[in-house]
Order: structure tokens, then sequence, then C-alpha cells
């Protein structure tokens, strides 16, 4: 619905981070992390959004990329990890320190996020390792066949991974196909690379 918003930031508090435009003045909660990253009150900003509306209840969570977006949307998707949840583990742990801690299965620096317990730090190893975006944080569209990477990991496949095979695969492709053609081979073949039949 939104993708982001752009306008002249008049307030930033604690998780709360305030935008002016069009005339209209935006409550936006945001990630501690994100909210250091952000011009400071008077300049313009750019904030990537994401809209949580309930029968009772709409809130809006902003982010500044939209690779800080997507890790957002991953947590979400842990057994018990809401908005507000996901909110404050993004804001006690910077992105490479919580891609790396996810990578490593390191349980002692996820632990060490505030109002994170070991359950659900064990929950987040579980379901999020090799998911997130990587590569110095450039969303995964932006890579190399970013969407075929999204849609492989749409199927469970680690996206390192996924793009190991897809680079593979393209050394391997015929020299005259092109365009969707080329795609669906390129998908066709990194997904028997990823299942292991080459």
């Amino acid at each position: 619905m939104f993708n982001s918003i752009r306008g002249i930031i008049t307030e930033k508090t604690g998780e709360l981070l305030r935008v002016e435009t069009g005339g209209l003045e935006w409550d936006i909660a945001v990630p501690a992390t994100d909210m250091d990253a952000l011009p400071p009150p008077g300049a313009e900003g750019r904030i990537f959004t994401w809209l949580y509306h309930k029968e009772d209840q709409m809130r809006l969570f902003g982010f500044a990329g939209e690779a800080r977006r997507a890790t957002f949307l991953e947590l979400l998707k842990v057994e018990g990890i809401g908005p507000r949840g996901a909110l404050k583990i993004m804001g006690g742990i910077g992105q490479e320190d919580l891609e790396q801690a996810l990578e490593t299965e390191d349980l002692a620096r996820l632990e060490a996020v505030p109002g994170l317990g070991k359950k659900t730090a064990q929950k987040m190893i579980l379901t999020l390792r090799g998911k997130l975006a990587f590569s110095k944080n450039i969303p995964v569209k932006a890579l190399p066949y970013g969407e075929l990477v999204e849609a492989l990991a749409g199927m469970g496949y680690d996206k390192r991974l996924a793009v190991e095979a897809l680079e593979r695969a393209a050394a391997e492709l015929p020299g005259d196909l092109r365009g969707a053609e080329q795609e669906q081979e390129l998908f066709k073949r990194a997904i028997v690379i990823l299942s292991g039949g080459v």
C-alpha cells in the first residue's frame, strides 16, 4: 500500500518518528538503530514503511532502508514475534550483527538483545537462518538474479546457495536464450542444482 514516505522530519523521540509531508504529519514507529541512521529533525528524509492494520487499530512502521523493512517482515514470520516485538529486536541489534548471529547460530548473542528470551531466539534461528538480506545489506532484488533468488527463497532454499546455483546455471546456459525464456531456464537449472541433481 505505502512503499515509502518522503518529507521533513519534525521529531525523533525514542521509537517515535514524526514526518511532515503535504500538510500531514505522520506518526511512525521506528527501531532505535534505524532512528540513528535517519536525518535529524528539520531535514528531509525518506522512510520505508509498512502498515499494520487490525479491526481496532492501525500503526505505521518505518525503516531507514528496504533491507531493514525486509528483515522486519521476516521477523514477523517467527512464531511469537509481533510487530512491537520485531521493532524492539531490531532496535537492540544491528543488521550485520543479527545476520551473523543467525548464520552462526549464536544463541548467546541473540539472548543478549533486550526482551529476547532463549526460546524465541531458538525459533528465530530455525526460521530465519539463511533467509535475511545479505551482501552488505543490499536488498536481494538489487542483486544479480534478485527476483529469481526471492522465488527460490520462497520455496525454502537458502539465499546464498540460491545465488551460487544461479551463477553456476548461468555459466552453463546456452548463449542464444534471452528474456523470459532465459529466466525460466535459469530457474529450472538452479532448482536441479539446489536439489543435488547436478
